[in-house]
């Protein structure tokens, strides 16, 4: 079968790789402690369900507009202009099933052939997948342990060319855990205006932070007209399974947002987008629970993580993912690399975590060896899984 040449420049996303293989062991009676989908153990909140089962009942089966219900991106609107401290409307909204569609959206709108776009590395790998698919230049931004898992400014100046066309940052991260500072982003934001240059921002975590700060570089003045936020339900509000999503952008930017739409999705499931309302205008009890629960789990993890022979792990401050340095471990075990060890712990101590490899290639000059592990399971587990962990690393 002969296919389009891009498809050989599309990439995948791990987690699901290595769910497939945990998946296809569990059937064989394999009991494994799953540390690898970044997806919330928790149940949607039952206001939400109750608004979306409502809709349907009501009949709100039906397409909606491709740019999503009104009613909904007015409600995005208000929550946007209330936690970024801006001045937005419905226009400047676009509803999408999920964030990808956003992410694809944008840059599908943005990135001609040849065109640059710098990005997080280690990072969500979706980023680097749809830079190329398109034909544009993929520019790995290296995240440094040291810095907390932030960038070097003098790597990012050094990035830019004449052909750079986006600058792509996500915080709280995947798979880090690291948040961008206010200098961080303000120095993103000046070299972005002085060199014309479009910034996406990836806030899907933007609500699960647990030590200093969150903050949106679309907040920066000067940064409105030039960035594109993404953000969903997905994470904060445990809506995986829904598919819920939305851009903002200039206006102008979401007219070819909406042609896109039209052409490839048609538009967002419309009970969905109620249930949306309801997420973002009902209580909020639920999702400040499950982040306390999660800022327990992240404590534990990390602790039980520095406990194990060769292992460093950073305190992360958002998301609910560490990233340890298992670069000693590997040494102590003659191993090659994180890929290595995903392999013996999920083969020898029936635990699934990811490879730094999971997320983009390997920067100029790296030499440390990561794993990722994705804390959004019960405490139980992780205390199993860091058990396991420990005697297979530790034998």
């Amino acid at each position: 079968m002969r296919l389009a040449r891009r498809m050989g420049r599309l990439g995948n996303e791990n987690a699901f790789v290595v769910l497939a293989e945990v998946t296809k062991l569990k059937e064989q009676g394999r009991d494994i402690v799953n540390f690898g989908v970044g997806e919330p153990d928790f149940d949607t909140p039952l206001n939400i369900k109750n608004a979306g089962i409502k809709a349907i009942n009501d009949n709100m089966t039906h397409y909606s507009p491709p740019a999503g219900v009104p009613d909904f991106r007015r409600s995005v609107a208000r929550y946007i202009s209330a936690t970024r401290n801006i001045d937005i409307d419905m226009d400047n909204v676009i509803i999408t099933p999920s964030t990808k569609p956003a992410i694809f959206n944008a840059i599908s709108a943005l990135i001609d052939s040849g065109d640059e776009v710098i990005y997080p590395n280690p990072g969500y790998p979706i980023y680097e997948s749809l830079i190329n698919y398109v034909g544009g230049k993929s520019v790995p931004l290296p995240l440094l342990e040291e810095k907390e898992f932030s960038f070097d400014i003098n790597d990012l100046k050094k990035a830019i060319t004449g052909k750079t066309r986006m600058i792509i940052i996500n915080s709280p991260q995947n798979p880090t855990g690291g948040i961008l500072s206010k200098e961080d982003l303000n120095a993103i934001a000046k070299i972005a205006i002085e060199n014309d240059i479009w910034v996406m921002s990836d806030e899907i975590y933007s609500r699960i932070v647990y030590d200093g700060e969150f903050n949106s570089i679309i907040s920066i003045a000067g940064m409105k007209d030039r960035t594109i936020l993404v953000d969903g339900f997905s994470k904060v509000y445990a809506m995986t399974g829904w598919r819920l999503g939305y851009g903002i952008m200039p206006k102008e930017l979401i007219l070819q947002m909406i042609a896109l739409n039209t052409n490839i999705i048609t538009c967002t499931a419309t009970f969905t987008q109620y249930a949306g309302i309801e997420g973002l205008e009902g209580p909020q009890d639920d999702t400040y629970r499950m982040v306390e629960e999660f800022k327990a789990r992240r404590d534990m993890i990390v602790a039980g993580l520095n406990d194990i022979k060769g292992f460093k792990c950073l305190l992360p401050k958002g998301a609910f993912y560490v990233f340890p340095n298992i670069t000693q471990a590997c040494r102590n075990l003659g191993l090659k690399d994180s890929q290595a060890m995903q392999q013996l712990l999920l083969h020898d101590g029936n635990v699934a975590v990811l490879p730094r490899t999971s997320f983009g290639v390997r920067n100029a000059e790296e030499k440390e060896e990561y794993i990722r592990l994705s804390y959004a399971t019960s405490r139980e587990n992780i205390e199993e899984g860091l058990a396991r962990i420990k005697k297979v690393i530790e034998k």
